[in-house]
């Protein structure tokens, strides 16, 4: 039922209520600074290893604002993890087998390599519906060559995601290049690459097609994302209602290229000559470094790279650390951007007052001491006709209890002279 304020209440038919859904878009835009910057990419470091030396603190996940992280009015943005597929290549030729309560066992030169698994599951449950499942690009493609083994999963926040991303406006910056050291230039073994921002191979890698090539899946719609210059090239899925990218790391970098630097690892004997105890080199060729336990590195062939060496060697952070500082560069350029999508559900409750409806007030104001309508100008009161200023639009229930009020921008005549609707809209 509808109440105008002061007046009489008027039971609603059901040709009077009308539903709609409608949708509202809105650009979401990271720039690279937001993703590099060590204020604006925050980590939460729950994973510490035992042994030998200081040991090995990491996250298993970091997460990115759209300002400096420490202050009440950031806003998370994503967050952003790496993954890898039990049955891939980069786990089953690093693991020394498997204990009796069926857990994996790996080298001490690697680290955070059951993490890692467990990451990949996790994603596969919810995005899959089955922990043992595997992404693969194009969805559900049974070919080994597009399972993707080494994933980065970017899953957007829901204040920025909302209900889902909208098909064919995800774009996202990335240098597949890291950088190169003078090994690759003279031939020398000198030159860190794993915390040298990278300064070429600039590639776009977008959902474009998916209004056409998108299938459903337990997580919702999903699609492929593709290399914005080569469209047939396939490097990642996006799921849209869950809002999160995954993507093949195989694929988005040279992974083959070789990876020089200081990781962090959890043996004391590890350190070199100026570098801290518990850190260990990784590549650089002979007498260099611990080409993830490799007892031959005196080629090119066996210097480590960044699949599996640095995947393996190195924590969830330091690798999320290269990723996010090395490959988005650091600058005011777009590093990923999307439009998203707020399913809006309305009610239209038309509250329609014929001529001779709700022109009387129940208000004591609207009549004299004698019960007789208080009138503009005295004398008029046997000619003047009784009107109204509705302000206010009362709903209810069958047992008149008030549900919603709504208000009129400015008051509206009512007389016995016009129809008037009154359309009340309720938005959730």
């Amino acid at each position: 039922m509808a109440q105008l304020t002061g007046g009489s209440f008027k039971r609603i038919s059901p040709e009077d209520i009308k539903v709609r859904r409608s949708a509202l878009n809105q650009l979401v835009d990271v720039i690279q600074e937001d993703v590099s910057g060590s204020t604006t990419r925050r980590a939460y470091q729950v994973f510490v290893t035992g042994g030998v030396g200081p040991g090995v603190t990491s996250s298993l996940y970091q997460t990115v604002y759209d300002q400096d992280f420490t202050l009440q009015t950031a806003n998370p943005i994503f967050d952003m993890t790496i993954g890898l597929y039990e049955s891939g290549s980069t786990v089953t030729n690093c693991s020394t087998g498997i204990d009796s309560a069926g857990k994996l066992l790996f080298p001490s030169q690697s680290i955070m390599m059951r993490e890692k698994v467990d990451i990949y599951k996790q994603y596969a449950k919810v995005l899959l519906g089955d922990s043992d499942s595997t992404f693969s690009s194009p969805f559900g493609d049974a070919d080994a060559s597009n399972r993707i083994d080494e994933a980065l999963f970017v899953s957007f926040k829901r204040l920025f995601a909302r209900d889902k991303i909208k098909k064919e406006t995800f774009a996202m910056r990335f240098y597949e290049t890291g950088s190169f050291t003078a090994h690759e230039i003279t031939g020398k073994s000198t030159g860190e690459t794993l915390s040298q921002t990278s300064i070429e191979g600039s590639m776009i890698f977008t959902d474009i097609g998916a209004a056409t090539n998108t299938q459903r899946t337990f997580g919702g719609d999903v699609a492929a994302i593709v290399s914005a210059t080569d469209t047939s090239r396939k490097v990642g899925l996006i799921f849209y209602d869950h809002g999160t990218c995954v993507f093949d790391v195989s694929k988005i970098i040279s992974g083959s290229q070789h990876v020089y630097g200081t990781i962090d690892a959890m043996n004391v004997n590890t350190a070199k000559p100026g570098k801290p105890v518990g850190t260990m080199m990784i590549g650089g060729g002979p007498g260099t470094g611990l080409d993830r336990g490799r007892p031959d590195a005196s080629t090119d062939e066996t210097r480590a790279k960044y699949i599996p060496d640095l995947l393996v060697s190195a924590s969830v952070d330091q690798i999320l650390d290269h990723f996010a500082t090395c490959r988005f560069q650091s600058g005011t350029l777009t590093a990923m951007t999307f439009q998203n999508v707020t399913t809006i559900n309305s009610t239209l409750i038309f509250c329609r007052a014929t001529a001779d409806e709700f022109n009387y007030s129940t208000n004591p104001t609207f009549t004299n001491s004698s019960g007789r309508i208080r009138v503009v100008d005295q004398g008029q009161e046997d000619t003047q006709r009784s009107f109204t200023f509705p302000t206010t639009v009362g709903l209810h229930d069958e047992f008149g209890n008030l549900l919603a009020v709504a208000k009129l921008s400015r008051p509206i005549e009512k007389n016995d002279e016009r129809d008037v609707t009154f359309r009340v809209r309720l938005d959730f």
